[in-house]
């Protein structure tokens, strides 16, 4: 039996968008608890939560969303639109169209500043969050790690082939790896075209308006991440990241207080949420929302 429903939404251009949709397994008794709304990275799509997805299913609703030009969402028409402010009002059509009074944000990276976003506009709508590897302040080498290879349309002819690819570019976010790991991030980010060749599963034009962002004139986004005040709050950390510094995880805490923070050994950017600790950091988090 498949685990989720493969369903679409609108966004206000015209563009269907797809989303997975995970029931809830069991029966909590009853009203429905919380729903939980996972939001990938820049490259990434809804198969980012392949695994921890099912998990949090056996309670509660889970909604993994293709951002446009993602996945199997459409592509934009204008590479202008590929912005985190589109972004976010793509899913607030998504939650307007699920009617959902009430949802716990899962984001990493990009989405975890969209859920710091989404806070700004629908404070009363998020019921917990949790920030993986993403703060309000960005470290200025990742930014630029992540420009070198964003846009970078290449193919490959076998999924080892893609692997081994991956891995030159992650390896150090996730050291001492084996091929398998590699494989299976393949299979998460990349897709099978008609010819057989392998590529990367999101629109090149993505990395246009990303090009244009000035790493060392960074907007202010605490008064966002102050948005998150009063509700449950986790933040991950790989301790080897270079987008989001100790430091900076250590202000959003003082910042925030109550907020939980979890460093998780020998992992860059970002954790891919199916190490133990994260799995249980957050069961510990969901066990606080209704």
């Amino acid at each position: 039996m498949t685990e989720f429903e493969d369903r679409y939404w609108s966004s206000r251009d015209g563009l269907k968008l797809h989303f997975r949709d995970y029931p809830a397994q069991q029966d909590a008794g009853g009203p429905a608890l919380a729903p939980v709304l996972c939001l990938h990275g820049l490259t990434r799509n809804a198969r980012d939560f392949d695994t921890i997805a099912p998990h949090l299913a056996e309670t509660r609703r889970v909604i993994c969303p293709d951002m446009r030009g993602r996945g199997d969402s459409e592509y934009a028409k204008d590479s202008a639109s590929y912005t985190p402010v589109q972004y976010a009002e793509d899913l607030l059509e998504l939650i307007a169209q699920e009617g959902i009074e009430r949802f716990v944000a899962i984001g990493t990276s990009l989405g975890g500043l969209l859920t710091m976003g989404l806070a700004t506009v629908i404070p009363e709508k998020i019921a917990g969050a949790v920030i993986n590897d993403v703060g309000p302040a960005l470290r200025r080498d990742g930014l630029e790690r992540i420009k070198e290879y964003v846009g970078q349309g290449r193919s490959f002819p076998t999924w080892v082939h893609a692997a081994r690819e991956i891995e030159k570019t992650h390896s150090g976010a996730h050291p001492d790896q084996p091929l398998d790991f590699w494989i299976g991030m393949a299979k998460r980010i990349m897709a099978l075209t008609s010819n057989g060749r392998i590529v990367f599963d999101y629109d090149m034009k993505i990395a246009e308006p990303f090009m244009d962002f000035d790493v060392d004139n960074q907007p202010d986004l605490g008064p966002a991440w102050e948005a998150l005040a009063g509700r449950p709050v986790l933040v991950l950390r790989g301790a080897l990241s270079d987008l989001l510094s100790a430091e900076t995880m250590d202000e959003m805490v003082r910042r925030l207080p109550g907020t939980q923070a979890l460093t998780l050994d020998n992992l860059g950017h970002a954790p891919t949420l199916d190490e133990p600790e994260a799995v249980a950091a957050i069961d510990r988090l969901l066990a606080r929302v209704d």
